[in-house]
């Protein structure tokens, strides 16, 4: 059995590199939501703060990996391609984890993790059925990039088939039956578990990204998975469905 632990962190594109119909597909709505110009302008500064939330608008900035039975970890950090050359940070070879890091291109990494998907049973995210795994997907369509496996395959574990998708978020608040959908941060709290929004959290991608901080990108994306894997340790020894273990243990 090979698990997989994964994670990504974006990054949304220059709003003046959008072009105007394009600005203006994004923004139309606000004219109609308001009839003040402070308002007007707050709502179109939230766009521009949410162009990395859709993989529409926006690109992948690194890619967190994690192989719970080879312990071992790699973390793609995207670089413009003349800046791994000159760039202090890119010297880096590992995270403070101990994660090897990679510089690359987007394309590259997507190629990357689409090569080594194939490898694997198990996948885990936290979140990652309605942000990360649309965002890789699409972000493939857009570079020509042919997905391997089916990470956006039915939500419901019990009716998956291999490879599985384990999406924590879905597991631990039972579909939606909780009220709420509690963040990363909060489960680990609640677990006791250390957060890796302590310190930083995904505002924080756009001015690494603009500083150069690569290293410090590849570092939080890190803890990311950290977390994710050991909430995904806890959730299999206590949450995780009978059958899903008989499984994966047989």
């Amino acid at each position: 059995m090979a698990t997989l632990v994964f994670d990504i962190e974006t990054i949304g594109t220059n709003w003046d590199e959008l072009g105007e119909t394009t600005q203006t597909a994004l923004t139309k709505w606000i004219a109609k939501s308001t009839n003040t110009t402070g308002q007007a302008t707050e709502y179109v500064q939230q766009v521009k703060d949410g162009l990395g939330l859709s993989p529409l608008t926006g690109t992948i900035a690194s890619l967190a990996m994690w192989d719970v039975e080879r312990k071992q970890g790699v973390v793609y950090v995207v670089v413009p391609d003349d800046t791994a050359a000159t760039n202090p940070q890119t010297a880096a070879k590992e995270t403070e984890q101990g994660y090897t890091i990679r510089y690359c291109n987007e394309s590259q990494l997507l190629e990357d993790f689409w090569d080594g998907a194939r490898s694997y049973d198990i996948f885990v995210s936290f979140n990652g059925r309605r942000f990360d795994v649309p965002f890789l997907l699409h972000r493939s369509v857009a570079w020509q990039v042919k997905p391997t496996v089916e990470l956006a395959k039915n939500q419901y574990l019990k009716l998956q088939t291999y490879p599985y998708h384990v999406d924590l978020q879905d597991e631990l608040t039972f579909y939606g039956a909780m009220y709420r959908r509690p963040s990363l941060h909060l489960f680990c709290q609640s677990y006791g578990i250390t957060s890796p929004k302590e310190h930083a959290d995904g505002s924080s991608v756009v001015g690494l990204v603009r500083s150069g901080a690569y290293l410090d990108l590849a570092t939080y994306n890190a803890a990311d998975v950290v977390a994710t894997h050991e909430l995904y340790e806890r959730w299999k020894e206590y949450l995780a469905p009978a059958s899903f273990i008989h499984t994966i243990t047989v």
